[in-house]
């Protein structure tokens, strides 16, 4: 038996379309999940970038950091020195001279 009208609009061709219409559908999302994964793609480049960046930021501060302590460590060492005498005059001056010196600090770094 020979089923009539089969491709030419018949029973047959409500299938083909019903199909044709799911694979257009199909490639709709398609499109949208290649876009979404291109937005991610870019996302993931650009945070890894920032990583760099704040990695190479965080070396710095850490080396910055670390002449700053040898700085205040011989400070230190001569007002400890400067105490042992009878100088409290110049120990007076150098304590005051010590806390403006932090003052300023503090405030560079609150203003960043």
């Amino acid at each position: 038996m020979r089923r009539a009208n089969l491709g030419e609009g018949g029973p047959g061709s409500y299938v083909a379309s019903g199909y044709s219409v799911h694979e257009e559908e199909n490639e709709h999302l398609q499109e949208g999940l290649r876009a979404k994964v291109t937005a991610l793609k870019s996302l993931t480049i650009d945070i890894g970038t920032e990583v760099k960046y704040q990695n190479k930021m965080l070396d710095e501060m850490d080396s910055d950091f670390d002449s700053t302590g040898g700085l205040l460590g011989a400070t230190i060492g001569r007002v400890k020195r400067l105490s042992r005498g009878s100088q409290t005059k110049l120990l007076c001056y150098m304590l005051l001279f010590c806390c403006f010196v932090f003052f300023v600090l503090y405030c560079f770094i609150k203003l960043r």
